[in-house]
């Protein structure tokens, strides 16, 4: 018998650690005697402990999972619900989407023989619309709590009034952090135990588990950065020639410059000595697809240094072997929503001292690392200790619209962990009464406010969805929906060919403006470019993005079904040419139906003026009414950057149009 066989070809190296040797594996018996005996377990563990992967399979083998039932592990991002899902499916050598699946927005992967299921929290409050005691699931882990999403907060709240009904379930909160009190505080806080003596004093525990945390050296920059990505980049390619091997996390704020950054890295790259050791650069952002997301987990080529771009999505969920330099920028874009103005914006922001900490933290996981702060140790000084949670910077419309529908009538009774500020709880009603979601009485409307709430798209868009079929454009309004909710990932630019991009942009372009443009992309897709992915390259066209939003539509589209509503795709198909300025017309008119409250106006230096809160906005370079003349325009949404504010997604409309119906009353309410 030979046995001289090649090592490097016959064994493949592992791309996980075993289980035993993670921090967790230690812990597993006080762990699972804690969730058994107490109704709450708050754990406490550094990102890399293991808690995400190893706690639901402790779980599953010590027999939660019988009589059927479910573990459910939520998550704030979809990136780490299904990267997370990918790995322990791999770890219980299952496939994923049987024993171990994932439910995030438009995408569900589960079936009748899933045990352990990992979702964002926000589809789990969805779930709650139609099973409102969550009968299904023995044990609710949410994961990544401090990070204070909007979803994950309610879905606090709605957690605390289920346990008052359900003593069979366990609810598992994990944190990076340390405000576990509070965490636990609040589910036993105000309560009264049976003999009516304070608070619950044996509703849960607090565990916490070390992560395996290596040495980091932190480094400032002695002057502020003028341009922190040009900076960035000088500062991989420094790593890259002097320190030793291991791969780099670079911390930007957005997709716009992760792709600068990118193509910054690719032109100096191009210059490196041919023997050099090579570098490859990926990115990792919400709007990627699943696939795209889960290269930057495969390990790097020999001779090869991976760096990944990323937002701080990689700050916590999810953990990337190999990294040994952390580059953070020092800002992370935010949600904001001004009540005055009605706009909800994103804006690059300082980070708080613990995000900066997890950062850093990103280092220290195999190896002692460095993290470069690409900012001054005074700037670090004068860091908020901790990021605002969402629930006091937002647009509340769509979560009180959830609440209401959750049977959460009064609104400011409902447990928050923390309380939103009034002004924004009144906006939020105001934005659904005008769009009849909620009557005078702020209670919901029957059909429109259930189904609105049903629908998975935000409020305005589910509004135009619901009116379309009135205004006989259903298929056409589909299909816009489809294609706004991919965020702009329509198209890709190859390096240097701008121009091509957009002559090809043009072929598409409507007069009317972007969400015509982007239905003219949709159909022309279907006939031509979905057995053709050549076809979408020639055109510039994204083929995942698309072949995704022809899902997303499908998923609309038998929603709106189960609502009783017909949609008639033969119309649309034998359309004479004739009639398409009519529709197109009926299409503006319908959008205007739910995105009244982002009307703006023309100036006559090209700048836009927002109708409430007079805010000045500029027509984002990537919109087709860029340069463009308009007198009356709605919006989808918009970005700040920099000291600009840009809007995205543009149609011309006409100012009658805001005068009829509902629309009026928004403005009655909102003034002239």
């Amino acid at each position: 018998m030979a046995t001289d066989f090649d090592l490097s070809t016959s064994f493949i190296p592992s791309l996980h650690k075993p289980s035993s040797l993670l921090p967790i594996a230690r812990h597993r018996q006080s762990l699972l005697y804690l969730i058994e005996t107490f109704p709450v377990t708050i754990v406490v563990g550094q990102t890399g402990s293991g808690k995400t992967t190893q706690i639901p399979q402790f779980l599953e083998q010590a027999g939660w999972c019988e009589e059927g039932k479910v573990i459910a592990v939520t998550q704030p991002r979809r990136v780490a619900a299904t990267t997370v899902a990918t790995r322990v499916a791999d770890e219980m050598g299952c496939k994923l989407g049987e024993e171990v699946g994932y439910s995030i927005r438009f995408e569900d992967l589960t079936s009748a023989k899933t045990r352990i299921k990992f979702l964002t929290d926000g589809l789990l409050l969805r779930e709650a619309l139609a099973d409102p005691l969550l009968s299904r699931y023995s044990v609710i882990m949410i994961d990544e709590a401090h990070e204070r999403s909007l979803s994950t907060d309610i879905l606090l709240g709605v957690l605390k009034k289920i346990r008052k009904r359900r003593t069979d379930l366990r609810i598992v909160v994990s944190s990076a952090t340390l405000q576990a009190e509070s965490f636990l505080q609040f589910f036993s806080g105000e309560e009264i135990t049976q003999n009516g003596k304070g608070p619950e004093k044996n509703l849960g525990k607090i565990i916490s588990l070390e992560g395996r945390m290596y040495p980091v050296d932190t480094l400032f920059l002695e002057e502020p950065a003028e341009d922190y990505v040009e900076r960035a980049v000088k500062t991989v390619f420094d790593i890259h020639a002097s320190e030793p091997g291991g791969d780099i996390l670079l911390f930007l704020t957005g997709r716009e410059e992760i792709d600068t950054a990118l193509q910054m890295i690719a032109d100096r790259a191009a210059a490196l000595h041919p023997r050099a050791q090579s570098i490859l650069s990926l990115p990792l952002y919400a709007g990627l697809t699943s696939e795209q997301q889960l290269y930057v987990f495969e390990p790097a080529p020999e001779n090869t240094r991976k760096v990944i771009v990323s937002t701080n999505i990689a700050e916590a969920s999810v953990t990337i072997d190999g990294i040994v330099y952390v580059i953070d920028c020092g800002f992370v874009k935010l949600r904001a929503f001004n009540p005055k103005t009605g706009i909800e914006t994103l804006t690059a922001t300082p980070v708080s001292k613990a995000s900066a900490t997890q950062r850093a933290g990103r280092a220290g996981r195999t190896k002692p690392g460095k993290c470069y702060r690409l900012y001054t140790q005074s700037a670090y000084e004068s860091l908020p200790e901790v990021t605002v949670p969402e629930i006091q910077r937002s647009n509340l419309a769509p979560i009180i619209l959830q609440l209401k529908a959750l049977g959460v009538d009064y609104v400011l009774r409902f447990d928050f962990l923390t309380p939103p500020p009034a002004e924004l709880i009144i906006r939020a009603l105001e934005l659904l009464y005008s769009l009849g979601a909620v009557d005078d009485y702020a209670k919901l409307t029957r059909p429109l406010g259930v189904r609105m709430a049903e629908l998975s798209v935000e409020p305005m868009m589910a509004k135009v969805l619901l009116s379309a079929s009135a205004m006989e454009c259903l298929s056409e309004i589909l299909s816009i929906a489809a294609m706004t909710s991919l965020q702009g990932a329509v198209w890709f630019h190859h390096d240097g060919e701008k121009k091509a991009t957009d002559t090809a942009r043009r072929k598409f372009a409507a007069e009317e403006g972007d969400h015509l443009t982007l239905l003219n992309v949709y159909q022309t897709f279907v006939t031509k470019g979905m057995k053709d992915s050549k076809w979408c390259r020639d055109n510039f066209l994204n083929f995942k993005s698309m072949t995704r939003a022809v899902s997303i539509r499908a998923q609309l589209k038998r929603y709106l079904e189960r609502f009783g509503i017909n949609v008639d795709e033969t119309l649309a198909a034998n359309r004479r040419p004739e009639d398409s300025s009519n529709k197109g017309e009926q299409i503006r008119k319908c959008l205007t139906t739910g995105y009244f409250a982002h009307v703006a106006r023309m100036q006559p230096d090209g700048t836009f003026k927002s109708v409430n809160g007079g805010v000045t906005l500029h027509a984002h370079p990537s919109s087709l009414m860029f340069n463009r003349k308009a007198d009356w325009v709605i919006f989808h949404e918009i970005l700040e950057t920099g000291n600009k504010t840009f809007i995205r997604d543009i149609t011309k409309i006409q100012k009658s149009w805001l005068l009829e119906g509902s629309l009026s009353t928004y403005y009655q309410i909102k003034g002239p």
